[in-house]
């Protein structure tokens, strides 16, 4: 069997990857997990759930290559497994919870750990966070049953357990979770100074004008870079509304104007985007006037998120910043847009202070 540290090398080989130390440092801790899921679990009418290998928690700042590593491992394992981004399993874990309260059952969560715990004894989540109340109070109980079955979990994060749910509300009742995964799980920070997906894209265009058939091949083969040709739909829940990510992988998000703009979404909509992605590509952005108003103002709106958020942003569109909008209501406004659309054009936006 082809060990972490062997696959890291091939892909350093094959020019795929670059040696770093804050990398190499973790691969121990993957191969650990990789080796000890080679062992049959025993499981049996009278005999308990296999005590679950030790998980890790690797936390680091974006781009430092926690997803392709995991992905890496992840790759390698023999068992039943999932790789899940953390938005998209709490996503199944709810539509799975109201089946089983239709089913009239006393304690939902309890079908929806057995069955999962069943189909699996490996599971990969990228990008924990928790910042919903409901999801808060749903994991601690969640995980403590998959552990206690014996799934082994990693996950990526950008934050320390520390800091998760940071500042939510009633988060006295979220620190149990906390404790559980220091007590299953190996805390480890991926400390490297590179900024992988910013360097992938270091000296790229970001910004397409005309929306012309150039300008989507050149978008396309950006998506396929970033995502390394893998894909899944990611639907975030805000206050009763779903914004709808056709396209998603490691981070990166792909989506049309009219996705995000042309629907009846507001800040809070656009915050949850700007919190769940690290690049945005944004297609087919049309000339905004009176006549898109409404449009105009959502699209303003996102990016202002955007711009908060430090998500980096590659985007289509049939004019530049400036020519945008031209006209109308909300013409003075739109400058400091237009403005902010040109400073994230720039190779280290993401990465300023």
């Amino acid at each position: 069997m082809t060990t972490v540290q062997q696959a890291y090398q091939d892909a350093i080989d094959a020019g795929r990857l670059r040696a770093d130390d804050a990398q190499i440092a973790v691969l121990p801790e993957l191969e650990r997990i990789r080796a000890a899921l080679l062992v049959p679990a025993k499981r049996g009418l009278f005999r308990k759930a296999p005590e679950p290998v030790k998980g890790l928690y690797m936390w680091g700042g974006v781009g430092r290559g926690k997803s392709m590593l995991m992905d890496l491992m992840y790759d390698l394992v023999a068992v039943p497994k999932q790789r899940r981004h953390f938005h998209a399993f709490m996503q199944w874990v709810h539509a799975e919870l109201d089946l089983a309260r239709k089913s009239g059952v006393e304690d939902a969560l309890a079908p929806v750990a057995t069955k999962l715990a069943g189909e699996v004894r490996f599971l990969a989540f990228d990008e924990m966070q928790i910042t919903d109340i409901t999801d808060a109070m749903l994991v601690g109980r969640l995980f403590e049953a998959l552990f206690a079955a014996g799934v082994t979990v990693v996950t990526t994060s950008n934050r320390p357990p520390d800091d998760l749910y940071k500042n939510g509300l009633n988060r006295q009742l979220f620190l149990p979770f906390i404790a559980l995964i220091k007590e299953r799980m190996v805390v480890h920070e991926l400390i490297s100074p590179t900024d992988y997906r910013q360097d992938r894209l270091a000296g790229e265009q970001t910004y397409f004008s005309p929306n012309d058939q150039t300008a989507r091949a050149a978008i396309d083969e950006i998506w396929n870079h970033l995502s390394n040709g893998k894909s899944e739909t990611l639907t975030l829940h805000v206050k009763g509304r779903e914004v709808v990510l056709p396209q998603f992988h490691n981070g990166v998000a792909r989506v049309k104007f009219f996705d995000l703009c042309g629907r009846p979404l507001g800040p809070a909509d656009y915050l949850a985007l700007a919190a769940a992605v690290r690049v945005l590509i944004l297609e087919d952005i049309p000339t905004l006037s009176r006549h898109n108003f409404n449009e105009a103002k959502r699209f303003v709106t996102l990016i202002d998120a955007l711009y908060e958020g430090k998500v980096r942003l590659i985007c289509s569109a049939a004019a530049t910043p400036e020519m945008l909008y031209v006209e109308g209501t909300g013409t003075f406004e739109f400058e400091r847009t237009a403005s902010r659309l040109r400073e994230m054009q720039s190779a280290d936006w993401a990465g300023k202070d």
